[in-house]
């Protein structure tokens, strides 16, 4: 498997004296972005194989969002230009020369792309505040021809990177859950004034941490400047109960550090996304393949979502690595960090990476265990032939 297992030369990041981690939320227009391409590939995945036994080539990952307009007020607002949401890619739109066989499109891009919406962003009208559109054309011939090639064993669609490590540092989960916590049903049913545009910036120095929360406020939820400063406190307090459950450092929480609201400027939006008012969003701008994006970690440009599930190793190969760092750390406690990278070479089989490099942080020898994490990386190649139908279900965070 041109496999290497490599003591990590460098501290892991939770040794250094500072670090830094964001999180883009679930409403953020960068992450409205990669859902719609991943929930696209989904769509077509699953209508492949009901129609013609096998997922199809297809890579539907390029998506932008224009943001729109709006006059978000205290207690009310209004949406003076809808959202526009284009989704970009390559599909199967035909198989044959039978019309009976075309694939709805459309009815995928368009009509489940605001069922999601809907549901994601409950206070934003599908049908009047957003305008999704799509340019969808068949995939060139080599690249489809290379798709069909191997069915049993695909070949890789591209050369590209996947990189992944574990554990989390107390940063990286602080931040993580944050986000998940303030965008949780428990916390939306308590403070129904949030909304789902929430960005965490986490920056620790030595022992004392500082998050910077970002939350868009539902215009509607807020009916005076009072209630407005309530709901930040609301948050910093979620935010630091949340912390005391992580961590014993030193936790500093800021919301919405952009107000000024003595003088009406605050982070109200209509639909609970800064989307509605010049914000724009764009496929792989957000969170990697683990949900948080870590500049002291590696990290790959590669966007995962809307990626074929089958053979593009920019997207299966991502998770892979994910799989073996998580892995290798359970069964191994003496591993206090892992860093796993892995290189594709287009139209080899998805089994047979041009290389995998483990880097290790541990005390003592790594011959300890080599064997062990060389086990783990083998198994998980070996299952690359089945690791699209945990996409299928959901089973695997891409953003």
């Amino acid at each position: 498997m041109n496999l290497e297992v490599s003591k990590a030369q460098g501290l892991p990041p939770s040794h250094l004296p500072m670090e830094m981690v964001e999180r883009k939320g679930k409403g953020h227009p960068d992450s409205i972005c990669d859902k719609a391409s991943e929930e696209l590939s989904i769509s077509l995945s699953e209508y492949y194989l009901e129609n013609f036994g096998r997922v199809l080539h297809h890579n539907v990952d390029k998506c932008v969002l224009v943001g729109g307009q709006s006059n978000a007020r205290l207690g009310g607002g209004d949406i003076l230009e809808p959202i526009y949401l284009l989704l970009v890619g390559r599909a199967t739109v035909q198989v044959g020369n039978d019309a009976s066989k075309k694939v709805p499109v459309g009815k995928f891009a368009i009509g489940h792309t605001k069922e999601w919406i809907a549901e994601t962003l409950p206070h934003l009208d599908v049908n009047c505040d957003l305008i999704v559109d799509y340019k969808i054309k068949p995939g060139s011939v080599d690249l489809v021809g290379n798709f069909d090639q191997a069915p049993e064993i695909p070949r890789a669609n591209d050369t590209s990177f996947g990189v992944s490590f574990a554990p989390f540092t107390e940063l990286e989960t602080l931040v993580y859950q944050t986000e998940k916590t303030l965008n949780s049903p428990e916390c939306k049913q308590k403070c129904p004034a949030i909304g789902e545009d929430i960005k965490v910036m986490g920056v620790r120095r030595n022992n004392t941490i500082n998050l910077t929360v970002a939350t868009a406020i539902i215009s509607s939820e807020t009916p005076d400047k009072d209630s407005y400063i309530s709901v930040k406190d609301e948050i910093k307090e979620w935010a630091l109960n949340l912390a005391s459950k992580i961590t014993d450092m030193d936790v500093n929480v800021y919301v919405n550090t952009a107000d000024v609201i003595k003088n009406d400027l605050m982070y109200l939006t209509v639909t609970g996304t800064s989307a509605e008012h010049g914000d724009d969003g764009q496929v792989g701008r957000g969170n990697r393949a683990n949900g948080l994006i870590t500049p002291y970690r590696p990290m790959t440009l590669e966007a995962t979502a809307g990626k074929n599930p089958v053979t593009h190793v920019g997207k299966t190969y991502n998770t892979a690595a994910r799989r073996i760092a998580d892995t290798i750390v359970k069964e191994e406690p003496k591993v206090e960090n892992v860093s796993v990278y892995i290189v594709s070479q287009i139209g080899a089989p998805i089994t047979e990476p041009q290389g995998i490099n483990l880097e290790l942080n541990m005390e003592g020898s790594i011959n300890t265990v080599k064997d062990t994490a060389e086990a783990v990386a083998e198994q998980v190649m070996q299952d690359m032939p089945n690791i699209w139908k945990g996409f299928m279900h959901r089973e695997y965070e891409l953003f």
